[in-house]
């Protein structure tokens, strides 16, 4: 287990294609000012031990010293120490709609991208609840198994897209189904199940599995994104719209939010319905319900002790650097041998 420290000094790293660049220009200049002063034959003659490749090395060699001075101040930590840490909070597991629906743009910026950023927020007013990821179409995909990593857990959410799944429609009791594999049974947590969609469900048996989830200890809340007047669902390319999704006659397909079958699954499970169009209202409601909860106490695993890694980066930083001071530009008896680039002839 690794963290960093200081992430904003990734930016340093921009310094070495500038370095490239100006070498580049550099070279360029040189380049045109020596064809203005003299010939390939009488430059060889003048210059014998000039060296192309000792030029490239040097800018080489300088642009592993700034990226590892740029790594050491991000300073990266190695966890050493890792402890069993007592917590108390309910397990949680997101179904997040991938199906091709929710690229509709009736709610901004586009369905899919409402309901990442209501886990998002939902997840950022989290204390100390356990979370897992699920995406589902046609059929259901694990994501993430339950933890305590929130970190990644926003990490998976974001990479989320409607191209993950080949299988495409809508299938809630898929995502019903998987969810009940993902609490342990010997762990007495509440077990929550929260369903992100836009209701379009093209199964038949959703709220009966609902119902199922609800005897095996599993509340559901449903959370609708999009609009009940609905839009059509645009074709893309590069971020640019091509057409939109059109049937089997030819007509624009108009895709609906489905509040009632949303409403349905959450009163056969014991939970609640939620519009998703004010993020604010629904990260309060659904964090009013988990603290009305009671929390249960649960293990986990958790890296305790972390080390600083940032010397070892600094020590090759002056090594470079120093190897790029002494690296002289002009060929050496075994660079000639070499004749790298053929710069003998």
């Amino acid at each position: 287990m690794y963290q960093l420290d200081e992430k904003i000094w990734f930016w340093a790293l921009g310094i070495i294609p500038v370095i490239i660049l100006f070498f580049l220009l550099l070279q360029f200049w040189k380049h045109r000012t020596q064809r203005k002063f003299a010939d390939k034959v009488l430059l060889k003659k003048l210059s014998p031990n000039a060296s192309l490749f000792k030029s490239v090395l040097k800018i080489v060699v300088l642009s592993l010293a700034f990226a590892c001075l740029a790594m050491a101040l991000v300073n990266p930590k190695i966890g050493t120490k890792l402890e069993t840490i007592k917590r108390e909070g309910v397990d949680i597991v997101f179904a997040v709609d991938v199906s091709k629906s929710m690229l509709a743009e009736d709610i901004a910026p586009n369905r899919l991208d409402k309901a990442k950023q209501l886990v998002t927020q939902i997840i950022n007013n989290l204390a100390s609840d356990r979370v897992g990821i699920i995406a589902y179409a046609a059929k259901a995909f694990p994501q993430l198994p339950i933890t305590t990593d929130y970190g990644s857990a926003k990490m998976f959410l974001q990479s989320m897209n409607t191209d993950m799944l080949s299988s495409q429609g809508t299938a809630i009791d898929e995502a019903i189904k998987l969810a009940t594999t993902y609490f342990d049974d010997e762990e007495q947590t509440n077990r929550i199940l929260i369903i992100i969609s836009d209701g379009e469900d093209h199964s038949e048996g959703a709220t009966t599995i609902a119902e199922e989830a609800n005897e095996a200890g599993i509340r559901i809340f449903t959370i609708g994104v999009g609009d009940v007047k609905g839009g059509p669902i645009p074709e893309k390319r590069n971020g640019v719209v091509l057409n939109y999704k059109k049937d089997n006659q030819g007509e624009t397909v108009i895709t609906r939010l489905d509040e009632e079958t949303l409403k349905k699954i959450a009163a056969e499970a014991n939970g609640v319905y939620l519009n998703g169009k004010n993020t604010n209202d629904v990260v309060k409601k659904i964090g009013d319900i988990l603290n009305g909860m009671d929390k249960k106490e649960f293990e986990t695993k958790e890296y305790a002790d972390f080390k600083d890694q940032f010397q070892w980066f600094l020590v090759f930083a002056i090594f470079f650097l120093l190897v790029d001071i002494f690296l002289l530009e002009r060929k050496t008896a075994w660079l000639k041998k070499l004749n790298l680039f053929n710069e003998n002839l």
